[in-house]
């Protein structure tokens, strides 16, 4: 098991209807579709799982708005924290086993 829990943050309707009103295509984001798995510190209860969301939400809107649109000039202003629980569904998972017998590697890694 490791010492971390993990993030899924699936687009709720904020974030749809931002997506939708970007072009006229109709498209928006698959909500029961592949979502980023963030990794945060290991976490024991609500109240520490708040703390640590409260220290990440930024750089996961982030992520999430470029993920769809990469021009910020048309991603929402003054994102809060809670803006953030509005336009996404917050799932966490406090056991995070790792099956590998690799070890973790970043794709920033040199080698």
């Amino acid at each position: 098991m490791l010492n971390r829990a993990a993030l899924i943050v699936r687009p709720a309707a904020p974030y749809l209807e931002w997506a939708a009103g970007l072009d006229d295509s109709g498209l928006t984001p698959d909500v029961e579709g592949e979502q980023t798995v963030y990794l945060l510190p290991s976490v024991e209860d609500d109240d520490e799982i708040e703390d640590v969301l409260q220290l990440v939400y930024a750089t996961v809107f982030e992520s999430e708005l470029a993920g769809w649109h990469t021009f910020e000039p048309d991603w929402p202003k003054d994102r809060t924290f809670a803006m953030f629980k509005r336009w996404f569904k917050i799932e966490v998972h406090t056991i995070v086993e790792d099956l590998c017998a690799d070890p973790i590697a970043h794709d920033d890694d040199d080698d």
